[in-house]
């Protein structure tokens, strides 16, 4: 049994607008399964597909308040491409964010709601993920969170140090799912977060006492009466299991 990385989950004051933000940012279609949601996935793509991880955009009240310990990195081709990239997103609403990353080859931007996402420098390591090159996770143990992650989905670990944990869909195609060790706390609900799926057929009820059992923790988010279930990794970080599919 195993679950997929199938989607991340993004909180917004506005979906629409932060989708149509990031639709035209990844150069993806944007689409709506009902109020307050906004779906994005490339055009053309058979949901669900590990050649991408799709974004839903939730509309909350709340505003964001602290720095994202979920974000995702983009993949450029030349240094041409990053600098036509960069001043792309900016003109669709991006500014530059100081997260004291320091004197580096990449840029960090942030979305018009705030969350701070990196446009990186070309990587031969990245030439064939699309558009999102990572999604990364700020973790106070990279080992403990590729161990969890690793056996929770069918996810293959490619490398794991004190300092960071590198993991790709087992079919070698799309993002990958990067932990990164930061001294910051966690202090609040991520407004940034990780949905997983079954696979078809498989038990969605036997699959999250599967996932309990790795160090998972049944968490309340004020979801009510919903038919996926919201858990935390062993470092709290908030995810939810979709039905099987």
């Amino acid at each position: 049994m195993a679950t997929r990385l199938v989607q991340i989950n993004m909180k917004a004051r506005d979906d629409s607008a932060l989708g149509q933000f990031w639709a035209e940012a990844l150069g993806w279609d944007v689409s709506s399964e009902g109020p307050g949601v906004t779906n994005l996935e490339p055009e053309g793509f058979t949901y669900p597909d590990p050649v991408a991880v799709c974004i839903d955009i939730c509309r909350v009240a709340e505003p964001k308040t602290v720095k994202n310990r979920v974000h995702v990195d983009l993949a450029t081709t030349s240094a041409a491409h990053q600098a036509e990239l960069v001043a792309r997103l900016q003109g669709l609403g991006a500014t530059p964010v100081d997260v004291g990353q320091g004197q580096v080859p990449w840029t960090v931007l942030a979305d018009p709601e705030g969350n701070e996402f990196c446009v990186l420098e070309p990587r031969e390591i990245y030439r064939d993920t699309g558009p999102i090159a990572a999604v990364v996770v700020d973790c106070a143990d990279p080992r403990t969170m590729a161990r969890f992650w690793g056996e929770a989905t069918d996810w293959t670990l490619h490398e794991v140090t004190d300092d960071h944990a590198v993991l790709r869909s087992a079919k070698g195609v799309g993002p990958y799912l990067e932990f990164l060790r930061t001294p910051d706390a966690k202090t609040v609900l991520n407004r940034v977060h990780l949905d997983l799926r079954p696979y078809p057929g498989d038990d969605q009820a036997a699959e999250e006492s599967r996932l309990r059992a790795l160090g998972a923790i049944d968490i309340d988010v004020n979801q009510g009466d919903v038919p996926w279930t919201c858990l935390a990794d062993p470092e709290e970080n908030e995810f939810c299991v979709l039905t099987p599919g």
